[in-house]
């Protein structure tokens, strides 16, 4: 039974899996939030399912924290190439991908809402699919400072983090299975996302 003896060299253990898949978990956030096409939000919750199903202690934690970190880092630093494109002359190409995901009655509305309740707008924003990028250059069109929008965006990140690891949890525990968690969590995620937008169908018909 020689080969009995080299299954532990083959199979991947939790602590490996934890290593290669918290920085991981962490860059594709971070990218997410430099690029919004990664869908980040489903990230964390399959994330969440993994860690729901795992031994090891403070799984769930070091999501958490992994990703509230990595979302927080990545939009100071979009909110930081945006700010030097604002100063710009010529602007800059992260300035012009945050204003071509800001249509103007999203944009308009964000300034409108930002200039009455301020700070709590900008935690709200990342609550709201697709209210992150419009909130955030009314923040630079108000011309906040760094500080002022990183105090705003930190608890954003929190509460964007716990949401989503939230739905993870909830899919994790449904199921015996970690796959069919993670299915279940995606579709929860999915249905989340596009009830804001069937929402405004449903009013924009009602007023028609």
């Amino acid at each position: 039974m020689t080969w009995l003896a080299a299954v532990p060299a083959v199979v991947p253990t939790a602590s490996t899996q934890q290593a290669i898949g918290y920085p991981s978990l962490f860059l594709l956030v971070l990218i997410g939030a430099l690029v919004p096409v990664v869908p980040t939000g489903a990230l964390v919750s399959t994330a969440s399912v993994v860690a729901v199903h795992q031994t090891a202690p403070f799984s769930l934690a070091l999501v958490f924290v992994t990703a509230s970190l990595a979302a927080f880092l990545g939009d100071g630093a979009l909110y930081w190439l945006g700010r030097r494109g604002m100063r710009s002359k010529n602007g800059s190409r992260w300035l012009e991908a945050i204003r071509a995901r800001a249509p103007e009655d999203r944009l308009a509305q964000a300034q409108e809402k930002l200039a009455e309740h301020g700070v709590a707008v900008l935690v709200l924003s990342r609550l709201v699919p697709a209210g992150r990028i419009p909130v955030m250059l009314a923040c630079l069109m108000a011309k906040w400072p760094m500080r002022r929008f990183s105090r705003g965006n930190l608890p954003a990140c929190l509460a964007w983090a716990v949401t989503y690891q939230l739905i993870g949890i909830l899919g994790g525990s449904l199921f015996d299975e970690p796959w069919e968690g993670v299915l279940a969590a995606i579709a929860l995620t999915v249905l989340v996302s596009a009830m804001p937008s069937l929402w405004r169908k449903i009013r924009g018909a009602a007023k028609a």
